[in-house]
């Protein structure tokens, strides 16, 4: 099992929806039982919570479930439980190069390195814009989605 956590600030807006955008592509590609997604945020301020309503509405107007989701805060486990611990930005990457053990270093990266067509490194974070940012947010995982999928299908591809 190929485990994938993604990561932001709080785990109510960008995580999360790179978590059900990415689960629907698992699903849509079969891989179910070899890939396993999850999201965490590096704060702890709303565990338990679900997904901020602007995400779930802008995620649902394109398909996507998020409302099975709650926040939770990454742990020390989840470093070694995870083969991917993918960051939505610097600062949360930061934040989490100095948390993780040393021999745990290399799962992490910023989510947008797996970006096809964007030619920005962050997703931002929408907290505090408008409707039109989430819907920014959006197009950016889902480009960050596909070309993490196409990647771990690939590593698939070269063990066999």
């Amino acid at each position: 099992m190929i485990g994938v956590m993604f990561v932001c600030l709080g785990n109510i807006c960008r995580s999360p929806t790179a978590h059900g955008v990415f689960e629907s592509m698992v699903r849509e590609a079969g891989l179910v039982q070899q890939i396993s997604v999850t999201s965490s945020g590096t704060a702890a301020w709303h565990v338990g919570k679900p997904p901020d309503v602007r995400a779930t509405a802008a995620a649902l107007a394109r398909g996507y479930q998020l409302d099975h989701l709650r926040a939770q805060q990454i742990t020390i486990d989840d470093f070694s439980t995870n083969d991917y611990i993918l960051v939505m930005d610097r600062s949360n990457l930061s934040h989490l190069q100095a948390l993780a053990p040393q021999k745990y270093a290399d799962r992490l990266r910023l989510f947008l390195d797996f970006a096809g067509t964007t030619s920005t490194s962050q997703v931002p974070d929408p907290y505090y814009g408008g409707t039109d940012g989430f819907d920014h947010v959006l197009d950016l995982i889902e480009d960050g989605a596909r070309g993490l999928l196409a990647h771990i299908e690939q590593e698939r591809m070269d063990r066999v």
